[in-house]
């Protein structure tokens, strides 16, 4: 029998970025030796990265199985805290046995705004690298972008930084002010974390000649610049709070996001706008990612505004975002604790400064079921072993049965450490869950037995 080994070397590479570390060596070594007994391992089980904001795929989906389906009472055990991240609202992410985030850190007899580097193992902080001011409220909201032995950030000032993984020494760096016009659409500076596509650096500077831009990602260089033109009246120019998701629609790869006028896809060759959506603007914040399915993208805003689901449709070189359905803040609206899609059906927490849990049937915008929130405040969301994860602002931490039929509540429990609004969206990597608040991370063991 011939054994597809070369496919496998590939696959277990390219989901590495290419690159092989001590993980991804162990990752290939079990998939070949398990393609030589004809037993090929289950990667859920091996548990993965988790190198960018919302993970490997930026859908809030961890693939990982063999997690808790409950928690005993009090909450899956603390495993470890981990002090020294400073003031932040940045998420954490995990690559090659190190973890990353950002926080502002005293510095020279003020505050400055860091990004950070520890061992995964041993908890010991590798690097700290000064990128720009701090933001006095609340610190960053960045997350890390790891990709091979490269580490991606952008500060609250627009300050965009190429670090090397290994010692944090920044490898080139851009502003987006003073090197793209850029501009945010409201008054909390930039919160994007940056996406990394094959060769391409991707990320939303909000000029008007630069809305979008993609570099280099090894030397920064420019490759194209997004000029927009009108987007419509709804809505601020500028950025929004939202990150990029990519996408490949009618055979054209598209990078897709909210901006302060609404929905943009722009195709990821030229940079040229291929289409948008000004109706789900407002001139608030934007923030919420797009959740993408083939062709049909759903975005979601607060602030009296609601939730749409488009249709991308293409016609030789014309592109139309058809509005299939549209629903106004009264049924839902997303305020920035992201969404996630599973089958066919899509969860999350409605409401401004709320998180009540919702289903809603994707592609016809049936609610399913809404209940009354667990908590307090906001929910940030993520999906992995048929469970849905709810991080309240107040802290509370909500285990959710992803059933369309009807709502159930497996299980919750409260933190060890709650310090102000619990905004960092959850991280599930190795049957590992990370909770962070402020200058403290948590991480408890959701791996079963």
């Amino acid at each position: 029998m011939m054994l597809p080994w070369r496919e496998i070397a590939v696959c277990s590479l390219a989901q590495r970025g290419g690159v092989v570390g001590k993980a991804s060596r162990l990752v290939l070594l079990l998939t070949v030796v398990g393609a030589m007994a004809g037993v090929l391992p289950d990667r859920g089980a091996l548990g993965e990265d988790w190198s960018q904001f919302h993970g490997p795929n930026r859908d809030n989906v961890c693939t990982e199985r063999g997690l808790l389906q409950e928690w005993p009472e009090g909450g899956p055990k603390l495993l470890w805290t981990l002090e020294g991240l400073g003031r932040g609202y940045s998420t954490v992410s995990i690559a090659q046995g190190r973890l990353y985030t950002m926080g502002d850190r005293p510095a020279g007899g003020g505050e400055a705004q860091f990004v950070l580097a520890f061992d995964l193992a041993t908890h010991k902080e590798l690097w700290a690298t000064r990128i720009g001011p701090p933001h006095r409220d609340g610190g960053p909201r960045c997350t890390p972008t790891v990709d091979g032995d490269r580490v991606y950030a952008i500060g609250t000032d627009g300050d965009l930084v190429c670090l090397d993984a290994a010692t944090g020494r920044i490898l080139w760096s851009k502003n987006f002010a003073r090197d793209f016009g850029g501009k945010m659409m409201s008054v909390w500076r930039y919160s994007e974390s940056p996406l990394v596509d094959g060769e391409k650096l991707v990320c939303t500077p909000g000029g008007k000649d630069a809305l979008l831009v993609a570099l280099n990602k090894k030397t920064g260089e420019t490759i194209w610049r997004c000029q927009p033109g009108d987007l419509g009246p709804r809505g601020a120019d500028g950025a929004g709070y939202a990150s990029i998701v990519p996408a490949d629609i009618h055979g054209v790869r598209q990078y897709i996001t909210l901006v302060g006028r609404g929905a943009v896809g722009v195709d990821a060759a030229t940079g040229k706008l291929l289409w948008n959506y000004n109706r789900i603007a407002n001139n608030v914040a934007n923030i919420s990612n797009p959740v993408i399915h083939g062709e049909y993208v759903f975005v979601s805003t607060a602030y009296r505004t609601g939730c749409a689901l488009l249709r991308i449709k293409r016609d030789g070189e014309k592109w139309l975002a058809e509005e299939v359905y549209f629903h106004d803040a009264n049924t839902f609206s997303n305020h920035h604790g992201g969404m996630v899609l599973i089958g066919d059906y899509l969860y999350a927490g409605d409401g401004q400064n709320r998180g009540a849990p919702i289903c809603i049937e994707f592609l016809t915008g049936k609610v399913m079921w809404k209940e009354r929130p667990v908590d307090r405040g906001s929910a940030a969301v993520l999906y992995a072993d048929n469970r849905l994860y709810f991080r309240y602002e107040a802290g509370t931490v909500a285990l959710i049965a992803p059933d369309p039929k009807e709502f159930r509540l497996i299980s919750q429990f409260r933190p060890v450490v709650v310090d102000g609004p619990a905004w960092p969206h959850p991280v599930i990597s190795d049957g590992k869950l990370y909770l962070r608040a402020h200058n403290v991370l948590m991480c408890y063991d959701i791996k079963k037995p």
